[in-house]
């Protein structure tokens, strides 16, 4: 194996432990709702505190980052991620499983900035776009493998059992940083001045195409994680799922996303990207209004929908981050990025915690308010397409 190869290799595993890490807990949902004796507001805390912190630490860490040898504070960053997550494995109760969640968050959200700015220092542009692609894989091998073999395991044993593999896991990949991560120093020894965060703060919200392209950002991420965080405990309580077969609905999800991505990325260069878009934001609406109104349901239509749902959901996203990118010039695009992926990490702790205040438990464990969710999703989804017209591509 090359060294680059070694170097991407382990990027993506730790992407892919950091993936799973955010993503398992909300297939969990329904076992920790019982045992902690907590309702959706409670549950929906703990899905927005990761995101709220990794929001945060991912906007401050911007301007901080680069003033250290890549591969140290990667070493520093991933050792505070992998103590949260030993944290959420030890955890007895509610109260530090909520505090282990944020130690998570603010390491995460830090662990993903610094694997895209590695991947810009190393790898030459001619090879990025394929490097990017191998460790961004990492997503759709979470949620076809990691988060559904973690709830396998989770319903043989409990809830704790996922999380102390991702902890032993995170051990390892910190063994391949040290051995396949050299030290990365060249953006040292460059005198840039380095914007301040109220600096990039006040160039975008100054520029009108920005801010739409920042709106469009947040009513996306209200659009889908008002429903996301509760889609596991809602087919326990409602549908009549087991927590066994809720791995079905993430295989069947990720396993067609993978397929479907890339062909959404050809038909979005194809035929333009707004037009796309729009077309997946439409179809997007039917799985979002049939999914919160399900009540016992065979297995088989179920899956169909929520399949429907991940590819939609995705379909919808690759269009919109190109057109989102399009809207900073490359002199300035790293740091809008940078302040736009902090404000889609804070938007979705929002989406799920409002979700969670409006949805209820009546005396037989089902939740409610589910459909009034459901609208709301389906009402900032509509909100997207005419926003999205509005934002215009300049570079």
């Amino acid at each position: 194996m090359t060294k680059e190869k070694a170097l991407l290799w382990t990027l993506a595993a730790i992407n892919f432990i950091h993936i799973v890490d955010f993503m398992i807990l909300m297939p969990l949902g329904p076992q920790l709702m019982r045992l902690f004796t907590i309702g959706p507001s409670e549950f929906s805390l703990l899905v927005s505190s990761y995101t709220f912190s990794a929001g945060a630490s991912s906007f401050f860490g911007a301007f901080v980052l680069d003033r250290f040898d890549r591969k140290k504070i990667l070493l520093w960053v991933y050792v505070g991620f992998t103590i949260g997550t030993l944290g959420c494995a030890l955890s007895p109760n509610y109260p530090i499983l909520l505090a282990a969640r944020v130690i998570s968050g603010i390491f995460g959200g830090l662990t993903s900035a610094l694997i895209l700015a590695i991947i810009g220092d190393v790898i030459p542009d001619e090879r990025r776009g394929r490097a990017m692609g191998l460790v961004m894989s990492a997503f759709s091998f979470a949620s076809v493998m990691g988060v559904p073999l973690g709830l396998f395991l989770a319903s043989l044993s409990d809830w704790h059992t996922p999380f102390y593999i991702l902890s032993a896991l995170a051990l390892l990949s910190l063994g391949m940083i040290f051995r396949f991560i050299p030290s990365i120093t060249d953006h040292l020894g460059k005198e840039i001045k380095r914007p301040h965060p109220f600096e990039v703060i006040t160039r975008v919200t100054s520029n009108g195409n920005q801010m739409r392209a920042i709106t469009l950002s947040i009513m996306m991420m209200f659009g889908q994680f008002m429903i996301i965080p509760f889609l596991s405990p809602y087919n326990v309580a409602n549908v009549g799922f087991t927590e066994m077969q809720l791995t079905y609905i993430y295989i069947a999800g990720g396993a067609f996303t993978i397929f479907t991505s890339p062909w959404v990325g050809k038909l979005s260069d194809k035929h333009g990207k707004l037009k796309i878009f729009t077309i997946f934001m439409v179809l997007n609406l039917l799985p979002i209004a049939i999914i919160t109104h399900l009540g016992v349901t065979p297995i088989v239509y179920v899956l169909m929908v929520t399949t429907l749902f991940f590819v939609t959901s995705n379909g919808r996203y690759v269009p919109a981050a190109a057109i989102i990118t399009g809207t900073a010039m490359p002199e300035n695009r790293g740091s809008f990025l940078s302040f736009n992926s902090a404000v889609q990490q804070l938007a979705a702790g929002f989406a799920s915690l409002i979700a969670g205040l409006i949805i209820g438990q009546n005396e037989l464990g089902q939740l409610t308010n589910f459909n009034w969710v459901g609208y709301l999703a389906i009402f900032f989804s509509i909100l997207c397409i005419p926003l999205a017209r509005r934002v215009k591509v300049v570079s």
